[in-house]
């Protein structure tokens, strides 16, 4: 449920009620507040109503001056609420889209700190793919900030919000292009160990690895949209993007290029495939804005950038099969 909290002058009372009533909230409550000309309408809303809700009083107040609204989510209320009997309402149990769009945007911002997360996270990474230590790969995973752009440029593009598509592509490139150079200082400094298989495991692209960064790609998105925690969604992520980065790093330091350029096609085709499946998440979890001309901008957007993943996709893997053909046909 959500807390809808409607503060708003006095002369426009009458048409936020008549909106409210329209659709049958848990609860509302008007009162006057210090100044005399204003009023706070608090509501109580199921979180399958809460969206229109929230639009339709942006609707309603889109011509009127000074006002405002804020939305909490709430745990519970007593005494307990009557169940939505609307199917299409029940399906629809979603953050806001204001809320999802202020938490994915705060965390794909480029910062000192992510920066710092992304290169402290690489030295764990490059570390533990060198020695072989899967403790070590994994617990880079866990601090590595990745997953805030790619849902950010997804989110971007489903809501046709390109600022936060040009943020979220400058923070995912910075925070690679920060793995590629300390893994390639690293370089310098460790020896390569050709002999580890965690490190030898991102020269290869096989299906499960696919499916891994679509599936990842796909629960980020779909967890964000329901409200709940992504942080573990974020390792799977994470595995996606740190450990062939990393590797990338490596081997480019120690002058490896064939081990390099399938290293950079597995980093590519991960990314591809976590921005497809998180655009397609958002899409069909009915993310977009509330405009029809800001949604047909949305819908261009969406399809545009998903193009170019599945693009992106098809290209990387065709690359990958002419190599291992080569490969076959240079030792068989």
């Amino acid at each position: 449920m959500r807390q809808i909290d409607v503060h708003l002058k006095l002369r426009d009372r009458d048409a936020v009620v008549r909106t409210i009533k329209a659709f049958a909230p848990v609860d509302w409550i008007a009162f006057p507040v210090e100044q005399h000309d204003r009023i706070l309408i608090r509501v109580i809303a199921h979180d399958g109503r809460s969206q229109a809700l929230t639009d339709t009083l942006q609707d309603a107040l889109r011509d009127r001056r000074d006002w405002r609204i804020t939305m909490i989510p709430l745990e519970a209320t007593l005494p307990v609420p009557e169940p939505l009997e609307d199917e299409d309402a029940r399906a629809n149990l979603q953050v806001l889209r204001e809320e999802l769009l202020d938490d994915v945007s705060r965390d794909a911002a480029l910062t000192r700190d992510f920066l710092i997360l992304s290169a402290l996270s690489t030295i764990v990474a490059a570390i533990g793919l060198n020695s072989d230590g899967v403790a070590a790969v994994i617990g880079a995973m866990v601090i590595a900030p990745l997953l805030g752009p790619i849902l950010g440029f997804s989110l971007g593009a489903g809501l046709g919000n390109y600022p936060l598509i040009q943020e979220s592509t400058r923070t995912l490139a910075a925070g690679i292009g920060v793995a590629l150079a300390v893994a390639f200082l690293l370089s310098f400094f460790l020896p390569l160990n050709t002999d580890s298989h965690e490190l030898m495991s991102r020269t290869e692209v096989r299906l499960d690895g696919v499916a891994l960064a679509l599936a990842a790609g796909g629960a980020a998105a779909l967890s964000m949209a329901q409200g709940k925690a992504a942080v573990l969604v974020g390792v799977m992520v994470a595995a996606a993007l740190l450990p062939p980065g990393a590797a990338l790093g490596l081997f480019l330091g120690a002058q490896e290029w064939g081990f390099a350029l399938r290293a950079g096609l597995l980093l590519t085709l991960n990314i591809a495939c976590l921005i497809l499946s998180a655009l397609i998440v958002f899409r069909l979890k009915n993310i977009r804005p509330r405009g029809w001309i800001d949604q047909r901008n949305a819908t261009r957007a969406t399809w545009l950038n998903a193009a170019l993943s599945a693009g992106f996709l098809i290209i990387v893997t065709i690359l990958i099969i002419v190599l291992d053909l080569e490969q076959a046909v240079e030792f068989g």
